[in-house]
C-alpha cells in the first residue's frame, strides 16, 4: 500500500484526490495539509511514501517545502500537482527535486498513472508540460541579463516596488488601499514567480533583471 501525504490549499482539490484513491487497492491517503509548513510537520508522524505539492499555498510555498522535504527525506517522492504553466517555475520547481510535474486540468486515468510512476521510482510530467520546457530548451539560450520570469501584475509590481523601498506590509496595505492579508498574497505569488525564498531575494531579482523598469 502506497500511502500518500496530500497538501494544497483547496479543500475542493484535497477531497477529490481522496476519493480518487479510496477505490485504488494500492493507494491510500495518509494526510492532508493546507499548507507546506503543515506537511512538513506531518512527515515524521505519517512516514508518508509520495507527498502530492501544490506550488501556490500559504506559509511555505511548494517550491520551498519541495527543497526541504528533499533536504530531510531524501527518498521521499514528490509529485507537483499545480495549475501554473510558467517554464520558468516548472524549472525552479525541478531543480529543488521534484520527481514529476502534473496540471491539476488533468484526468483523473492520468493522476492515477503519474502517482504510480512516481511511486515506482520514474519521473512524470505531463505532456503539456513536457512541451513547454522541451520548447524553452529548443530556443535560443537566453541572455544573462533577460527577464526569465513569469510576466508580473499591475499590482505585484506595485507590491514589489514598495517592498524594493522598504515599507511594511501595513505601510503598502494602507497605502494602496488593500487589506493587510491581499498584501501577503502578493507577495507570496511574487516569491514563487521570481524564485525567491525571501525579501532579500526579491530585491536581488529586482534589480538584476530590471524588473519595475518594463
Amino acid at each position: 500500500m502506497t500511502r500518500i501525504l496530500i497538501a494544497d490549499d483547496h479543500q475542493l482539490v484535497i477531497d477529490g484526490i481522496k476519493l480518487m484513491l479510496s477505490t485504488e487497492p494500492d493507494l491510500e491517503c495518509a494526510g492532508e495539509a493546507n499548507d507546506g509548513n503543515r506537511a512538513l510537520d506531518m512527515l515524521p508522524e505519517l512516514q508518508p511514501d509520495l507527498v502530492i505539492l501544490d506550488i501556490n499555498m500559504p506559509g511555505l510555498n511548494g517550491i520551498e517545502a519541495c527543497r526541504k522535504i528533499r533536504e530531510s527525506h531524501p527518498n521521499l517522492r514528490v509529485l507537483i500537482l499545480s495549475m501554473l504553466r510558467e517554464v520558468s517555475l516548472i524549472k525552479l520547481v525541478l531543480k529543488n527535486g521534484a520527481d514529476g510535474y502534473l496540471l491539476k486540468s488533468a484526468g483523473r486515468a492520468e493522476i492515477l498513472d503519474a502517482i504510480r510512476k512516481v511511486r515506482d521510482g520514474e519521473k512524470y510530467f505531463s505532456p503539456e508540460v513536457s512541451a513547454l520546457v522541451m520548447e524553452s530548451l529548443s530556443g535560443a539560450r537566453p541572455k544573462a541579463s533577460e527577464n526569465p520570469f513569469p510576466k508580473l501584475s499591475r499590482r505585484e509590481k506595485q507590491v514589489l516596488r514598495m517592498i524594493v523601498d522598504e515599507y511594511t506590509t501595513t505601510e503598502i496595505a494602507e497605502k494602496l488601499f488593500i487589506s493587510f492579508g491581499t498584501v501577503e498574497t502578493h507577495r507570496r505569488n511574487l516569491l514563487i514567480k521570481l524564485g525567491a525564498r525571501n525579501t532579500a531575494g526579491l530585491v536581488r531579482a529586482c534589480f538584476e533583471y530590471e524588473l519595475l523598469d518594463s
